[in-house]
């Protein structure tokens, strides 16, 4: 039996039933918050909010805008990042929202479709993509303030789950059942090249990062990873250090070194573009960390940030060789994190987003 698969960082809060390869029935915010961070990939949730929201959420069917909501940064968002000065954030039910004053306020992007939106990714200030369910590609050519669709399929019946750009032209999606699509004129046509990996068992790709002075590394299912030292061209399997899903990787500020992370707290550090792995204890007020880690940031100041399952907030200052570990009081599941221009963590999951101190302890003042 397959076992569920999680997705970062960048999550589509949804548990897998293994081998099916069948969209499993929806199920409600309080039974997905029971396997949250388990975020798995294959299906087409629809999580509803304990609260009345605008409308019936999206029933498979992408066509149409999101609808505006009041209440949009307080639902259930996956992934934040910044482009340029301008933060921007994804979620449920196709939100898109950005703010220009350090996430005080929030406005509702103009997004054509109602679906689960699982990653964004900007090249630049004005420059953007998000991917999601029914395979949906998305860009933006304004900072995030309107979207257009550049690519679906409605057959996949699974979703994209993170996504990367070299530069404006030259991108890769992955997502479930091994999904790879790759553009080389920014979007205009994007090509299936799932094939490039050694992927039989189409375990589900989970997350996709740089690593520097090194090349693109990829993780998910099973413990899978995949590396390439040509942007994507060719990719070598790799025998990694953990059988379980691993949800998402990112590079440190150091030449060829990466973290991956995953279930039920696992952690693991390479300093040669995954050759060799050692486990990174993380050790909370409790003992060690048992909450799945789901997503992770390297900021400015070359600290890395990870998030996870149960408001879980992890900092290291040296790399990733040590971390600093708490859990927020509300325990909250966090789904992304990037940081603002004061050195607050700006963290999104359940509940939408939270501006925390920098070790996301204590709710700053907004």
């Amino acid at each position: 039996m397959r076992e569920p698969v999680i997705r970062r960082t960048r999550s589509a809060l949804i548990q897998s039933t293994d081998n099916s390869r069948t969209r499993p029935m929806s199920k409600p915010l309080s039974v997905v918050l029971s396997v949250l961070i388990s975020m798995s990939v294959c299906g087409a949730v629809r999580a509803a909010e304990t609260s009345p929201v605008d409308a019936p959420a999206n029933t498979g069917e992408s066509a149409g805008f999101a609808l505006e909501s009041a209440k949009a940064s307080r639902s259930l968002l996956l992934d934040v990042t910044r482009a340029g000065k301008r933060m921007v954030v994804v979620g449920d039910r196709g939100h898109i929202l950005y703010s220009d004053d350090q996430g005080k306020h929030w406005t509702q992007a103009k997004v054509p479709t109602r679906q689960l939106l699982t990653s964004v990714y900007f090249v630049d200030d004005q420059h953007g993509w998000a991917v999601g369910h029914d395979a949906q590609i998305l860009a933006s050519t304004d900072g995030g303030a309107t979207w257009t669709r550049q690519f679906e399929d409605l057959k996949r019946e699974a979703p994209l789950l993170d996504v990367w750009f070299k530069d404006l032209s030259t991108g890769i999606a992955v997502g479930a059942y091994g999904a790879m699509l790759e553009t080389t004129d920014g979007g205009q046509h994007w090509e299936d090249i799932g094939d490039r990996l050694d992927n039989d068992d189409q375990y589900h790709i989970n997350g996709i990062t740089y690593v520097k002075d090194a090349g693109l590394f990829i993780v998910g299912e099973m413990g899978s990873m995949f590396r390439s030292a040509d942007d994507g061209q060719t990719w070598e399997k790799l025998d990694g250090p953990y059988q379980g899903s691993l949800f998402g990787a990112v590079g440190t500020a150091q030449p060829n070194t990466l973290l991956a992370y995953g279930l039920r707290g696992n952690l693991f550090r390479s300093t040669d573009f995954g050759s060799t792995w050692e486990p990174i204890a993380l050790q909370g007020e409790r003992g060690p960390l048992e909450f799945s880690i789901a997503s992770a940031s390297l900021l400015p100041d070359n600290s890395i940030v990870l998030v996870g399952n149960g408001g879980s907030v992890m900092r290291s200052s040296d790399d990733g060789e040590n971390f600093t570990v708490s859990n927020r009081s509300d325990r909250l599941s966090l789904a992304g994190v990037t940081e603002d221009d004061e050195g607050n963590l700006v963290l999104v999951g359940q509940g939408g987003v939270h501006i925390t101190s920098p070790t996301g302890a204590d709710v700053a003042q907004q």
